[in-house]
C-alpha cells in the first residue's frame, strides 16, 4: 500500500508517527485511478502527508509499471485487442475489461491526432497497457504518440537492421536513442517520467515481408528493441500467397517459425497478430508472447451477426 504518514503533532504523539489505514486506503485507491497502467506500490517515489487527518500533499510522480511488458519478460504471453474504429469511448471501456494491453491501430484504423489523444486519456485508470501501432516508421509520428502517453509502440514494415534502428531511435532517450525532450500529455505520469520510461516502454517492430524474415535475426538483435509483432497477412502477400489461404501454406508457416526462432536466438519477445482469441491462445502455447486476439470492428460485427441469427434475420 502507498505509504501515508501523519503530519507533525505536539507532545508525545509527535514522537509516535501513526498510519491511518482508512485514509491510506482511500488515497491509494484514488491515485490508482489516475494512471493508465498497473503500478507497484513499492515504487511510489513520494508519500502523502496528512496534517490532523487531512491530505496535505500528494507526491507527483510514480513509476508506471507496464504490466503487459513485465508479464512477457517473465516468460508469459500478454494478450491484447487492436482498436481501429477510432472510438475513444471503446478504448476507455475496453481498458477496464481485463485485457493485458490495447493497441491503437493508427496505420489502417480511423484514428486522427485528436481521437488518438482522447483514447489514450480515456484509457487512463484502466488496467490495459496503452500501446499504438504508428502509421509508418517516421521519427515525429512515433514521438507524438509517446508524448501523448503510449506505453508501447509498434512500427510497421521493418525489413532491415537499418530500418529497425530508425524505429527504435525516437523511442529511447539519449544515449540509447535520439528521442526529443518534451512530454506533452506524458507529463501526467509525473516529474520522474524520464527516469523510468525507457525501462517500461515496449518497442516492437513488424516483420511482415519475406525480406524481413531473411533479416529477422539481425533486426531483432538491434539494441533497444524489445520484440516483434509479425504481420501474417502482408507476409503472405510478399510471398505471393492469398492471405485468406495462408493458414494452409506450409512455406508461410515455416516463415513464421523463422521469426519465432530469431526472437528466441536474440532473447527478444515474439509477437503475432491473431484474428481470434482461440488462435491467440494456440499461438501463446507455441511460444509467441505479444499477441493481439482480434479487434473492435470484428467484435462488433461478430456480436451483431450473432444477434441476427437469434432474431431470425439470418439463417
Amino acid at each position: 500500500m502507498l505509504a501515508i504518514k501523519a503530519g507533525p503533532r505536539k507532545g508525545r504523539i509527535a514522537r509516535r508517527p501513526r498510519v491511518l489505514p482508512r485514509i491510506a486506503s482511500r488515497a491509494a485507491s484514488w491515485i490508482s485511478g489516475c494512471g493508465c497502467v498497473a503500478r507497484s506500490a513499492a515504487e511510489y517515489g513520494r508519500t502523502i502527508r496528512l496534517r490532523w487527518g487531512r491530505v496535505e500533499a500528494i507526491g507527483y510522480g510514480a513509476v508506471q509499471v507496464n504490466a503487459a511488458k513485465q508479464k512477457m519478460l517473465a516468460g508469459r504471453p500478454a494478450y491484447g485487442y487492436s482498436l481501429g474504429l477510432g472510438s475513444a469511448l471503446a478504448a476507455e471501456l475496453l481498458a477496464r475489461c481485463g485485457i493485458d494491453f490495447l493497441l491503437l491501430e493508427t496505420q489502417h484504423g480511423s484514428w486522427g491526432h485528436d481521437s488518438a489523444f482522447a483514447a489514450l486519456m480515456g484509457m487512463a485508470g484502466g488496467t490495459a497497457a496503452p500501446m499504438a501501432r504508428v502509421a509508418k516508421n517516421e521519427y515525429f509520428l512515433i514521438g507524438k504518440l509517446l508524448d501523448q502517453g503510449a506505453m508501447g509502440i509498434v512500427v510497421p514494415m521493418v525489413d532491415t537492421p537499418e530500418q529497425a534502428k530508425a524505429a527504435v531511435d525516437p523511442c529511447r532517450l539519449p544515449p540509447r536513442g535520439t528521442r526529443s525532450w518534451g512530454w506533452g500529455r506524458a507529463r501526467a505520469y509525473g516529474d520522474d517520467y524520464p527516469d523510468w520510461i525507457d525501462d517500461q516502454l515496449f518497442v516492437a517492430v513488424q516483420l511482415e515481408s519475406i525480406r524481413a524474415v531473411e533479416n529477422a535475426e539481425a533486426i531483432m538483435a538491434t539494441p533497444g528493441i524489445d520484440g516483434c509483432w509479425a504481420g501474417p497477412a502482408d507476409l503472405a502477400l510478399s510471398m505471393g500467397i492469398d492471405p485468406r489461404r495462408a493458414g494452409s501454406e506450409d512455406r508461410h508457416a515455416r516463415a513464421l517459425d523463422q521469426i519465432l526462432a530469431a526472437c528466441r536466438n536474440t532473447g527478444k519477445i515474439a509477437g503475432l497478430a491473431c484474428p481470434t482469441p482461440e488462435d491467440a491462445r494456440r499461438r501463446g502455447d507455441q511460444g509467441w508472447q505479444f499477441l493481439t486476439a482480434g479487434g473492435d470492428a470484428g467484435f462488433m460485427l461478430g456480436g451483431a451477426r450473432a444477434g441476427l441469427k437469434v432474431l431470425g434475420l439470418q439463417s
